[in-house]
């Protein structure tokens, strides 16, 4: 019989928290694992790489639906290094524009806070700004 592991022994060697892993396995990244005689999940070293590889996208910022494209084309051995790499490119554009975004967001909150006299009065400017239309 190949080497098992409980739901908290996957999470050990993952660092991924059993809730998490819960909710890969409902969004269906992640197959329903066998139970044993007692009704406890049991995975395989198969399921502790599976996850490994989800962990590290997530890390990276890929979102469920992209990382459940990468597994698929894995899954079905459809991928080419050329595939992947059309889908790095593009997540690494998509961070790219994330960066400038929080730039811009980091720009106007100190520069709203840079307008604060820090008084005890009801008269913020910070909150004056947050009514504003055009923050950003």
């Amino acid at each position: 019989m190949m080497n098992t592991i409980t739901i908290g022994g996957l999470s050990e060697k993952t660092g991924v928290n059993i809730e998490t892993i819960r909710y890969y396995e409902r969004e269906g990244i992640i197959p329903i694992p066998a139970r044993s005689e007692g009704g406890r999940r049991i995975y395989t070293e198969a399921d502790v790489r599976r996850l490994n590889f989800i962990h590290k996208c997530r890390d990276l910022g890929f979102s469920i639906k992209e990382i459940d494209s990468l597994l698929s084309l894995v899954d079905s051995g459809q991928y080419t290094c050329r595939k992947v790499h059309e889908l790095t490119v593009h997540h690494a554009k998509q961070v790219t524009q994330k960066i400038a975004n929080l730039k811009k967001m980091e720009k106007v909150l100190v520069e709203m806070a840079a307008q604060c006299s820090k008084g005890n009065v009801p008269d913020c400017p910070i909150v004056d700004s947050l009514f504003d239309q055009q923050i950003l």
